[in-house]
């Protein structure tokens, strides 16, 4: 197989550069690779764009009768523009004019009498497929790992290099917009099948395609009959306004701006013309200097630190033994299958196992095309009632019920059958893990590692440790969640540990003003207004009534509150949120059925007490160095909560607020509301920072 950065045959070198290779081979075919130096992946960088340009107008001066455009990685072509110049071109002056210079050299690409192929090889994301659709061709390499996209919406903006043009005009509305309005990428073969590839092919093939098409032609294409009408200058307003209306399902326009502008371009340019490409670079900058981008930017890095290597380098885990077959342990176990490790699973009897396989199925069938694949994937997750994997696995994962006694005698009877160098960790979502380690030989092999429902869509793992966990288990805990791709965050064993400890008296707040009066799908209906991407009342009927009635009791004391009588009423009668069909709720078709309330909005100091309930805890954890650092308090909430991502975080959210106006109110809240509003000490710390 030729890597994507071998050089062609017989080829005679042109051009060297820092990071591209352009390179003339057969019947006047150029191939130039893209190899940013100094990086494990290609981005537009500054110095990338610079040189991408003066190459493109060597090639306008002298142009080849075809030209082959490919990544010297062999993990993808282009990922996109460089994040980290985002903060440096929001500040300058001239954003509008560099974002119009990188489009003008992609119009002299897209000009030259030249055929042009874009080999991508795994992903081409955001500038990266910008750039590609300004070539004749496209091919696409079949894999798993392939994708194509266009996520800037993640960070805030939207397509700046002329890709809310070129896309709308390759594929139509209907195509290029839920591409945009999501930034969900598309597979290879759902990128042929809509137009935005010609060819897919393998890593032996694809120089003789990319040859081929480089000496034809490329035919004049067009978006289908229909997308044509629907693009209509008289029709675009009701089509512009339907797009409108599925966007505001999923985000309000003052909270995520940038899908809105994509529509609004489209509505007013209809992909056509100098106007449309002038426009975009505008709303571009624009979006880019929102404080919605600033705060998407920023939890992009967040997100890219949980996400870096750690120092110390580790053996992979190989076998993982789960004990649990609930909906914890299952999922558990089925998504560690689904990223290549050997599972068994283990309960008490096998129809408790039976649900967990079922549940694996369909997230194989969601996440694995290939069938083979699938059943490869089915085949490493194994049912073990009589916990036989414990002798080999290399790390343990218990995740019974929350109960100190009932996991020790886990602990004890586990212990002795495990390998010497093997990990014990715990889901336990609120157990200090000093207390469940007391009853080992070795309690330095414990550490916590608690997952969030569900499993497979929520990243954050919290890898707690206490001072009696060993600092390699730790490191050992960390590298496993990264390795199953999840986003670990270190926590310093405390009850509740860090997201379930913050959003406790927000949920307790929940209950007290359901206990006023104030009805609970205006309580909720307050908090997805700020932002959170449910309200507290559905979030604990969503995590379960008997489990948050749990968790509650042991973070009582903590957090300085007495136990919701409303939940243990509603325990002791069976209803139990979403799962049983009832909780605070009614749930028909898993959906809650909401009554309106009589004066919304006209309720006082919901807001408030909700999200500084929220806000005062996290200073509390930073003031406790339940983890080392805001940014860690920050990026737990986000990726553990999904709290809301465009205010960067709830230690963000109060310093772009102003921590003084923030604890003032908190001081207000508690002479009216009692002293569980008192300022914590974190906000002298924040305030330093």
């Amino acid at each position: 197989m030729n890597n994507p950065g071998d050089p062609p045959a017989q080829s005679a070198r042109t051009g060297q550069f820092q990071h591209w290779r352009l390179e003339a081979g057969e019947a006047d075919i150029q191939w130039l690779c893209l190899d940013k130096a100094d990086s494990s992946t290609n981005v537009l960088s500054t110095a990338v764009l610079l040189e991408f340009a003066e190459i493109v107008e060597s090639l306008v001066a002298s142009p080849p009768r075809g030209l082959i455009i490919y990544s010297g990685k062999d993990n993808g072509f282009i990922a996109g523009a460089d994040v980290n110049e985002f903060p440096q071109l929001r500040e300058g002056s001239n954003a509008v004019e560099l974002i119009r210079s990188m489009q003008d050299v992609l119009d002299r690409l897209e000009s030259l009498p030249t055929s042009v192929v874009a080999v991508i090889n795994g992903f081409a994301m955001g500038g990266g497929l910008e750039l590609a659709l300004a070539c004749d061709w496209r091919i696409a390499f079949e894999s798993d790992r392939s994708t194509l996209g266009l996520p800037e919406v993640q960070l805030g903006v939207h397509p700046g290099f002329g890709g809310t043009v070129r896309l709308v005009r390759l594929l139509g509305v209907r195509q290029a917009m839920p591409m945009m309005l999501t930034g969900k990428p598309v597979r290879p073969a759902k990128a042929r099948q809509i137009g935005l590839v010609d060819r897919t092919c393998t890593g032996d093939n694809w120089r003789e395609i990319a040859a081929e098409l480089a000496g034809r032609q490329a035919p004049a294409r067009q978006a289908p009959a229909l997308d044509r009408i629907l693009n209509a200058g008289p029709i675009r307003p009701f089509v512009a306004r339907a797009l409108g209306k599925q966007v505001g399902k999923r985000a309000r326009r003052e909270h995520y701006p940038a899908p809105y502008a994509i529509i609004d371009l489209w509505r007013r340019y209809g992909a056509k013309g100098k106007a449309a490409y002038e426009a975009e670079a505008a709303s571009f900058a624009e979006l880019l200097a929102s404080p919605t981008s600033r705060n998407l930017v920023r939890v992009f890095f967040l997100q890219d630190r949980l996400k870096r290597p750690l120092e110390q380098t580790l053996p992979a885990a190989k076998h993982v033994h789960v004990v649990g077959g609930g909906i914890m342990g299952g999922d558990i176990a089925a998504w560690c299958a689904l990223k290549g490790l050997s599972v068994t699973l283990q309960d008490r009897e096998m129809h408790y196992i039976v649900p967990a396989l079922e549940r694996a199925e369909r997230l194989f069938g969601k996440k694995i095309r290939n069938d083979e694949d699938r059943e490869k994937t089915r085949q490493r997750l194994v049912a073990d009632v009589n916990g036989e994997g414990v002798a080999e696995a290399d790390i343990v994962i218990e995740a019974i019920f929350e109960d100190l006694e009932a996991k020790q005698a886990l602990y004890r009877q586990m212990e002795p059958r495990m390998k010497p160098d093997a990990v014990l960790a715990s889901n336990t979502s609120s157990i200090p893990v000093q207390d469940l380690s007391s009853c080992l030989q070795n309690p330095g092999r414990l550490v916590g590692l608690h997952f969030f429902n569900p499993v497979a869509k929520l990243p954050l793992v919290e890898v707690v440790s206490a001072d009696t966990t060993a600092p390699g288990t730790t490191a050992v805990a960390l590298a496993f969640a990264q390795q199953i791709g999840k986003l670990p965050v270190p926590c310093r064993s405390h009850p509740g540990f860090l997201v379930n400890r913050i959003l406790a008296p927000y949920m307790a707040e929940a209950m007290d003003l359901a206990r006023e009066g104030v009805p609970i799908a205006e309580i909720d209906r307050v908090a997805v207004s700020f932002g959170m991407p449910m309200g507290p009342v559905e979030l604990a009927d969503t995590v379960g009534l008997d489990v948050a009635l749990h968790v509650a009791r042991i973070l009582a004391p903590v957090i300085g509150r007495t136990s919701a009588p409303e939940l243990e009423k509603m325990v002791a009668d069976g209803h139990l949120g979403r799962k049983t069909g009832r909780g605070f709720y009614e749930y028909r078709d898993d959906r809650p059925i909401r009554e309106k309330p009589a004066k919304p909005g006209h309720y006082k100091d919901v807001e408030s007490r909700l999200m500084l309930a929220f806000v005062n805890e996290a200073a509390k954890c930073l003031d406790e160095e339940v983890v080392s650092d805001a940014d860690l308090v920050d990026a737990g909430v986000i990726f553990g909560t999904g709290f809301a991502p465009f205010r960067g975080g709830p230690l963000h959210y109060a310093k772009e607020r102003g921590v003084n106006e923030v604890v003032t109110e908190l001081e207000r809240l508690a002479e009216v509301y009692g002293p569980r509003f008192k300022p914590s000490g974190g906000w002298q710390k924040l305030s330093g920072l």
